[in-house]
């Protein structure tokens, strides 16, 4: 095989590996381009907004509901669920920053 088959065959591989590994990622839950150098933005959102993570949360959650119809369908319908989680944790359970205190 020449050179340049070899390259062809293995940058097609590459790519279906690619490919596969984005539509199998979760969009919703765990959406990589949320996590950078192993920092979660969520995470750094809380800890600068501090007890206005709560509002943040709820206007996270509007958004989601208010575009649904126009942009991701179920998707953002999941997103503001999960939002919706979140500020449920978080009222049960004490916003993680306050808890420190």
């Amino acid at each position: 095989m020449k050179y340049k088959e070899i390259i062809k065959n293995k940058y097609k591989e590459v790519s279906k590996l690619m490919r596969k590994q984005v539509d199998e990622e979760d969009m919703v839950n765990n959406p990589p381009h949320y996590n950078t150098a192993g920092i979660e933005c969520i995470d750094a959102i809380q800890a600068m907004t501090d007890i206005g993570y709560e509002y943040y949360l709820q206007g996270n959650i509007m958004k989601y509901l208010w575009r649904y119809r126009y942009k991701n369908g179920i998707q953002d319908l999941e997103k503001a669920q999960w939002y919706l989680n979140e500020l449920i944790d978080v009222k049960e359970n004490g916003n993680k920053e306050e808890d420190t205190d």
